[in-house]
């Protein structure tokens, strides 16, 4: 094993804050991944990694270690493939994350034809409605729906998604159209909750008058959801009104499997983001998919 296989190796291993996650990942023996670490501590006449039974944690020195091996890694990685097929080469791992919704219905289908024009890259796509942790996750950008919160994180705002309040029209014939919010106390709201047991804040909606400001009606509703692929059947079971991304259901909307319902109470529009690490230098891989994505995200956002 290399010194840039080591590197990697603990590279994984602190982002993951685990050797065994990390042998998986990776697909090597756990006792190759620990010895790894072992002889790189030794070259670097320091400890890197606290370990204990519970969980692995980066020493100090590990932390500093951890940033300029990462910088190092990637240039090595652009300058590997310079000289590959031409300078225009594209080569090495993405690792992505990004709503399950937008993965299956806007990237996935626009995907095939980015692989085709650069085959010396390997995407690994996590799609899930839970936030990841990008740095300890080993993920170069995540796509982000909703307001942001970890400021170590460089941003790149790239719109956002209009709300649209919809019903299934089976829904509609048993519980009647709402014409007002104060139909609401006769409806049902299926509620969206990342983490099961926490409570949902109810029917959201802006007006002009109030600037824009969020404010919440509870409702009632016998069913909770904690992803948007569950939430969206949920829907179209019957099960109640949702508040959703325009794009995710416009294909349902023209098809009359969804219908729109109270169009002057959307909820605020949610912002967009990709989000990556605050590096000294962002590989030329990872720029060039970040400005795709965002070009494929484009069509379906409001400035």
């Amino acid at each position: 094993m290399d010194q840039l296989d080591a590197l990697r190796i603990f590279l994984r291993v602190a982002e993951m804050a685990s050797f065994t996650q990390a042998a998986q990942s990776l697909g090597l023996p756990k006792a190759s991944i620990s010895t790894a670490v072992q002889r790189l501590e030794a070259e670097m006449g320091t400890r890197l990694l606290h370990r204990t039974t519970r969980r692995v944690q980066m020493t100090p020195d590990g932390q500093t270690f951890y940033e300029r091996s990462r910088d190092l890694l990637s240039d090595i990685e652009e300058l590997q493939g310079m000289f590959r097929q031409g300078a225009t080469q594209l080569r090495g791992r993405l690792r992505v994350d990004m709503p399950m919704g937008i993965a299956r219905a806007i990237v996935m289908p626009q995907l095939p034809a980015f692989m085709q024009a650069h085959p010396g890259l390997q995407i690994e796509l996590s799609s899930t409605d839970r936030r990841v942790d990008l740095v300890r996750e080993g993920f170069d950008c995540v796509l982000r729906v909703g307001p942001l919160s970890d400021s170590s994180l460089v941003a790149r705002p790239l719109g956002r998604y209009r709300m649209i309040n919809c019903a299934s029209p089976a829904y509609l014939a048993a519980f009647g159209v709402p014409q007002s919010l104060d139909d609401l106390a006769h409806h049902r709201l299926v509620h969206y909750a990342s983490a099961l047991g926490s409570k949902s804040m109810g029917f959201e909606y802006t007006t002009a008058q109030d600037d824009d400001t969020p404010r919440f009606i509870a409702m009632q509703g016998t069913l909770t959801v904690n992803n948007s692929d569950a939430y969206q059947a949920a829907c179209l079971a019957g099960f109640g009104l949702i508040q959703v991304p325009e794009p995710g259901v416009k294909p349902l909307l023209e098809a009359g499997a969804l219908v729109e319902v109270l169009p002057e109470f959307r909820a605020a529009p949610m912002q967009v983001s990709i989000l990556y690490g605050n590096r000294r230098h962002v590989s030329q891989r990872l720029q060039v998919f970040m400005t795709w994505l965002a070009e494929v995200m484009r069509p379906h956002l409001a400035a």
